[in-house]
């Protein structure tokens, strides 16, 4: 029992330190720093990439949205690559203003293969462009998307993450539950990084990379999240991300628990890809750069599933302890409740600050943050079921709402 003590402190100690460093970085999101000097004047030329795999009912309304950018329309070109689709999106892409790259393959379809395809050809072109921005055939774009991604070329910046928004946020408690996650993700992880000078991560869509970045080897990733994957190969290169606030891109998330659970899981499958992959390389990397930027990019490949089992070890050697007399009843309900209100109760408070700050409205998100806890306990459940059963399969998210640009 003594040794079993000693675990459970060590324990405590290793999750308490993990959490009040994330606590620190989290408040710097709150203090608003003087904007980067601008390098250079210059309007570049992008290309806005969108892979699509059958996405015939919002592709439309997306390239619209980039039709109506507030930049020079003839300082970036629309491209879509139907992947594998069997339906009209490469006609009503085209019939959009599009330019349409048709990839059929029957056993590569994830969305980083699409791009290392696509980007492959550009780089063979010797394309002129400047940057890229991708984005997913739901999404729709602030008009002021490219001025603002231009402006961070301008300021030097290399490869910057947009303002993930949701387009959907009350269609369901599910849909709720995403939008509190990504606008919590938004401030506390990106923006508090980027104000402290460390690094954000690309979030899956609404993000820009300049031309040159990827030019030497093409885009080389080959895990389900080929966001977070891309984002750790820069940061064990020793380089940083940038994050544009201004930059706002909306994206639509399922509304039904089916969907989301899969999507969910794919994204747990694809964090522990990254992990096994890149862990070895981060640690490598913090010995060799010895910066904060390599080691906070460290702490979150090793504080997602890591984390999760630390605590589960931790709430097991506590029961453990309970029944072999080494601890009370009183004592392990205080323990338990230490974790459980932290994990469930404390993110509705959270949310309620952050939505406050960046004026969102409360009161149509009520339910969703009242079922908040329900979502982030099956995150939970999930990441557990991933430990011994791992989906790789992708899978369609139906969309249920015909949104245009005009109606955000």
């Amino acid at each position: 029992m003594e040794y079993l003590y000693i675990l459970q402190q060590a324990i405590v100690w290793i999750i308490t330190i993990f959490w009040l460093y994330q606590l620190l970085i989290s408040i710097c999101s709150l203090v608003k720093l003087k904007d980067k000097p601008l390098l250079t004047n210059k309007e570049h030329k992008f290309m806005a990439i969108i892979p699509a795999h059958n996405e015939e009912s919002v592709i439309g309304n997306l390239i619209e949205s980039l039709n109506k950018q507030d930049y020079p329309k003839e300082l970036y070109d629309i491209y879509v690559i139907a992947d594998n689709c069997t339906d009209r999106t490469s006609e009503i892409a085209k019939n959009a203003g599009a330019i349409v790259y048709t990839r059929n393959s029957e056993e590569e379809h994830t969305k980083g293969q699409a791009l290392q395809w696509f980007l492959s050809k550009k780089i063979e072109e010797n394309a002129d462009y400047d940057a890229f921005c991708v984005f997913d055939a739901d999404n729709i774009v602030d008009k002021d998307f490219i001025k603002n991604m231009n402006k961070k070329l301008c300021q030097g910046e290399e490869v910057v993450q947009g303002y993930r928004d949701i387009k959907n946020p009350t269609d369901s408690w599910i849909s709720s539950g995403y939008a509190i996650f990504y606008w919590m993700m938004n401030r506390f992880y990106h923006l508090a990084r980027y104000n402290l000078g460390l690094s954000p991560l690309i979030n899956g869509t609404g993000f820009m990379v300049k031309f040159d970045v990827i030019k030497p080897n093409g885009w080389q990733t080959s895990t389900l999240t080929e966001d977070i994957e891309f984002s750790l190969q820069r940061i064990i290169a020793g380089r940083k991300l940038g994050w544009a606030t201004d930059a706002i891109v909306y994206d639509e998330q399922p509304v039904g628990f089916k969907q989301s659970w899969s999507q969910r899981s794919r994204w747990t499958v694809g964090h522990m890809q990254c992990m096994s992959k890149y862990t070895k390389e981060l640690i490598n990397s913090v010995k060799d750069h010895k910066t904060l930027v390599t080691f906070d990019g460290l702490l979150y490949i090793v504080g997602s599933i890591p984390m999760f089992v630390i605590t589960l070890v931790l709430l097991l050697i506590n029961a453990v302890m309970y029944i072999g007399k080494g601890m009370t009843r009183l004592a392990l309900i205080e323990n338990y409740l230490r974790y459980l209100i932290p994990t469930f109760l404390l993110p509705i408070i959270t949310a309620v600050i952050i939505m406050k700050l960046d004026k969102k409205p409360i009161k149509p998100m009520i339910k969703g943050l009242i079922c908040y806890p329900i979502f982030l306990g099956s995150w939970l459940v999930i990441n557990f079921k991933c430990l011994f059963k791992r989906d790789t399969n992708w899978e369609k998210i139906e969309h249920v709402r015909d949104i245009k640009i005009n109606e955000i």
